[in-house]
């Protein structure tokens, strides 16, 4: 007979995403939650337990675009990478991500969907961050807006192609980054909402008007709201002045004080609502790792002072971990942890389809949970009920 995994967290301020419980425990039986309430309605006897002390607990966050950790890329198309990837992200409270491809050649992009397929489907495990599928960035972009994607590699959208991606990947490829302005935009929009797959503008130098024939045709989501798109004037409201007029839109955004002041973090929420925002980390491999120089999608990129630059002073993605992001809502806006629970958790599931079993504490749900002190360092992190990341032990 196989013993029942059984954990308890205890005494903790418990934020489940709908609402609060300010002195609770969370029961964890076999990687679901089992039951949660007050302390005074916690059974007497506990074998495995973590005494939270008054912190925080809140659901793991969900990182929808994000490239690379530890030393280790999507585009590394390994499982080594991969395994990496999912090791290190529950040390920032990450429970679950999307695996996010850059601009580079069709045979490298290939080589990048068949290997997170092999390693779904062979190598993943329980006791780390999930790895929910593929955002797929590019290539299909504007290369005026590249940013620090590969502009060599970009081009127009290609439904043909993409279905030959899909195949490769196992049909894992959940968002796509594209400009629709592009020729055969509009059409692959339509081929992606039809399919299911979240369609994203990003990278593009679209007009206002656009944007809207674009939503229309079922665009839902914008990358990183404000970098590389066609920005807010008030004779041309652009990309961003369309991402934050239609409540269609789900943006991401960036909290780590350098792609995007602290204040137009603030006027994005109050435009778009807390629930259609949903922050990223839109991290590279440097992430975890010292000052120095690394790669991101074929081009070199210089880390210094937690700010990630091509060689001209183009960003290029970030380091930001994800508590950070929430530190920085918290501390540096008007929202609060509660708001940012929205963002890195509640906002995200939904928009994936997966809030039946992620993004919020409840009873039935995947035991995804994280345990935040006072100054958001992540102290215990469970992936589906497994200990991902223990700061300090976990009491039995």
């Amino acid at each position: 007979m196989v013993k029942t995994k059984e954990w308890f967290i205890i005494n903790g301020h418990i934020y489940t995403g709908e609402n609060q419980i300010p002195n609770g425990y969370i029961h964890i039986v076999d990687g679901k939650i089992a039951e949660m309430g007050p302390m005074e309605s916690a059974p007497s006897h506990m074998e495995n337990y973590f005494d939270a002390a008054g912190q925080r607990i809140v659901p793991g966050f969900i990182d929808v675009h994000i490239h690379g950790v530890g030393g280790a890329d999507t585009m590394d198309a390994t499982d080594e990478a991969y395994q990496t990837m999912a090791s290190f992200l529950p040390q920032e409270g990450t429970t679950s991500f999307l695996a996010t491809t850059a601009t580079q050649s069709i045979e490298a992009i290939e080589r990048a969907l068949a290997g997170v397929a092999h390693y779904r489907e062979e190598n993943e495990q329980i006791g780390v961050a999930e790895m929910l599928g593929v955002h797929l960035e590019g290539p299909f972009l504007n290369p005026s807006k590249a940013g620090a994607q590969h502009p060599s590699f970009i081009q127009d959208p290609n439904i043909e192609l993409f279905e030959k991606w899909r195949g490769l990947s196992d049909d894992c490829i959940k968002l796509v980054t594209l400009a629709p302005e592009r020729e055969n935009g509009y059409a692959f929009i339509e081929y992606l909402a039809q399919n299911g797959i979240i369609a994203s503008i990003g990278h593009s130098d679209a007009t206002y008007d656009e944007v809207k024939e674009a939503i229309a045709k079922g665009l839902s989501h914008a990358t990183h709201l404000y970098n590389a798109m066609r920005p807010l004037h008030h004779r041309d409201p652009g990309v961003v002045g369309a991402a934050l007029l239609h409540r269609e839109l789900t943006a991401e955004l960036i909290a780590d004080g350098i792609h995007v002041h602290p204040m137009m973090l603030e006027h994005a929420i109050q435009s778009k609502g807390v629930d259609r925002i949903v922050l990223i980390t839109d991290s590279m491999r440097a992430k975890c790792l010292k000052s120095g120089t690394y790669d991101l999608g074929g081009q070199e990129v210089f880390v210094e002072d937690n700010k990630a630059t091509l060689g001209d002073g183009t960003l290029a993605g970030s380091v930001l971990r994800m508590k950070d992001a929430v530190k920085l809502i918290s501390n540096e806006t008007s929202f609060s942890l509660e708001d940012a629970i929205q963002f890195t958790s509640v906002n995200p599931a939904k928009e994936l389809g997966i809030f039946n079993r992620k993004g919020s504490l409840a009873v039935g749900k995947d035991a995804d949970v994280v345990v935040l002190d006072s100054q958001f360092d992540v102290q215990l992190t469970f992936c589906r009920g497994e200990v991902a990341y223990s700061r300090k032990g976990v009491k039995s």
